[in-house]
């Protein structure tokens, strides 16, 4: 597949090329246009390479190839999180284990029978743990016991790393999040599933906010996916303990 795309793309820039030396009136802009194409070329063979290296490698597989209903917003290949940094240079796809992607299209399908207007949006799947380390220095002022509530210690490894944890939340067909009353990645404790009720009685969270959880949460577990107890939009697809057992870690991109 990469020798057809190279090759494509060596035709694509010869007929590119003496399209422009025939062309009397050729300007800038049609350099400009060449140097996108094979710009484009450049970095659909770099996706490609990344994403063979995923599934030959780790038996990874992009969840919108398993089902296109599921949307991503894919927060760390972004300035949108808590770093405010981009953290993912390659991974621009939600990639997950085979078995786990196959299980999460299910509970899209579950959804979708319960509402067709609803959605899975995934923020975060397969963290490589160079990722991990970079999070986990981030947040040094914070306590240690704290600290692992929000992020798995490198030095023991997070499901995220065997592509067999996902963060996600459900949308409208706008693309809009439902109310889940804390925003991703919000480190308080009004996000934490264990204290609900909590917040509810104290009027910080409403009776709606939490129907959504629930929502999320019926969904999840209905394939057997484990919520955390410290975050709302984090589902394990097993046990820190099976998933290395289990699975291949991916170290970095």
């Amino acid at each position: 597949m990469i020798r057809n795309l190279i090759f494509i793309s060596i035709i694509l820039f010869v007929f590119i090329s003496c399209k422009n030396k025939s062309d009397k009136s050729s300007s800038p802009a049609h350099e400009l246009k060449l140097s996108d194409s094979l710009e484009n070329i450049e970095n659909q063979i770099k996706n490609l390479d990344l994403s063979e290296k995923l599934f030959k490698n780790f038996n990874l597989v992009d969840i919108q190839q398993i089902n296109k209903s599921i949307k991503v917003d894919l927060k760390y290949a972004t300035s949108d999180n808590f770093m405010k940094i981009k953290l993912y240079d390659k991974l621009s796809k939600a990639y997950l284990q085979k078995d786990v992607a196959e299980r999460l299209s299910k509970c899209q399908d579950f959804l979708t029978s319960i509402d067709s207007k609803l959605y899975l949006l995934i923020y975060d799947a397969v963290r490589p743990l160079s990722t991990q380390q970079k999070m986990w220095d981030a947040l040094d002022t914070i306590p240690f016991q704290d600290r692992t509530k929000f992020v798995s210690n490198p030095e023991n490894g997070s499901v995220h790393n065997y592509g067999a944890a996902v963060d996600l939340t459900i949308c409208n067909s706008k693309g809009e999040p439902l109310d889940m009353g804390a925003g991703y990645d919000d480190i308080r404790k009004i996000a934490y599933p264990s204290l609900e009720d909590q917040f509810l009685a104290s009027g910080e969270l409403t009776i709606e906010q939490i129907e959504n959880r629930k929502l999320l949460r019926k969904v999840m577990t209905s394939q057997g996916f484990i919520n955390i107890p410290s975050e709302w939009w984090h589902f394990n697809a097993c046990r820190r303990d099976e998933a290395k057992r289990k699975y291949p870690q991916l170290l970095e991109e």
